[in-house]
């Protein structure tokens, strides 16, 4: 029974993305505004989001960047949809990328690269362009659905992208690196309290996890921040130079300061791009502010 409801849900998913891969991508635009009046939970935490960590920018107010940020997420989606059917092929040609040489210096080492990035800009669209320089794995959460896993498993491997499943992971990715290729990880989400510390982000504290640091520290790899943003002609992916680990003689307190030091990236990127940042996410959830 479970099977056929699963199967059902992936023709539905695909009789819904298919508009979605022909149509313009100022559709996925229209789509993110509608979605911004419709889905009032997630305007809701979007709007408070911003208004207590006080970014503003690009002369908008709190309301006008939970607007963007909606129009932002659809776009994005559209514009992956289109890469996962094959038609996509303009927009990964529309990513221009800064900072190969950091890429260079870093693979010259021969300790395997992570990749610390969050869900800024078009991150699904940066991975699969910038495989053409580097193919890498991610850690992903795998979907319920099998059928959807599967397909999006797929799309993400034409693209030379391996998908390693956060359940477990960690074996894997020390493999990875150990054969001096690259992990990306995405760390702007809320995490338990035994997978991370509370640090501040964006003035409040935030659970955030302590993964990427004792990764980098366990493997000597080297920790490359990387973002995308959208620009008037496509995208542009920068990857930067590699981040140096704490000098603290306390391990603890050395990852800690790690920590800071990589969220602090994702921290600036937003200040940046204010309505490309994933907003609508509980990001300080489990801190009493």
């Amino acid at each position: 029974m479970k099977r056929a409801v699963w199967f059902l849900e992936a023709c539905l998913y695909i009789a819904l993305s298919i508009p979605l891969a022909v149509f313009p991508l100022r559709f996925g635009e229209f789509l993110g505004s509608l979605l911004f009046y419709l889905w009032r939970s997630r305007r809701k935490i979007a709007i408070e989001n911003i208004e207590k960590s006080g970014v503003r920018g690009q002369g908008l107010g709190v309301r006008d960047i939970a607007k963007e940020t909606f129009r932002n997420l659809g776009r994005s989606f559209t514009e992956i949809v289109k890469i996962y059917y094959g038609i996509g092929s303009g927009i990964i040609d529309s990513v221009k990328i800064e900072g190969v040489e950091n890429l260079d210096n870093a693979r010259a080492k021969g300790k395997g690269i992570l990749f610390i990035t969050g869900h800024c800009g078009n991150w699904e669209l940066m991975v699969a362009a910038s495989a053409k320089l580097l193919p890498s794995s991610g850690i992903a959460r795998k979907i319920k659905n099998p059928y959807i896993n599967k397909f999006i498993e797929r799309v993400r491997q034409r693209y030379g992208t391996s998908v390693i499943y956060k359940k477990g992971a960690l074996k894997a990715v020390m493999k990875v690196l150990k054969n001096n290729e690259s992990v990306g990880i995405l760390m702007d989400q809320a995490v338990l309290s035994d997978e991370g510390y509370v640090i501040d982000f964006l003035g409040r504290g935030a659970w955030t996890t302590k993964m990427p640091a004792l990764i980098a520290r366990k493997t000597g790899a080297v920790v490359l921040p990387a973002f995308i943003h959208r620009t008037d002609k496509g995208h542009k992916i920068t990857i930067y130079p590699e981040v140096e680990l704490s000098a603290i003689a306390d391990k603890e307190k050395a990852v800690i300061e790690d920590t800071k030091k990589f969220s602090g990236f994702i921290e600036r990127y937003i200040k940046e791009h204010p309505s490309e940042w994933l907003w609508i996410h509980r990001r300080w959830k489990r801190v009493k502010s």
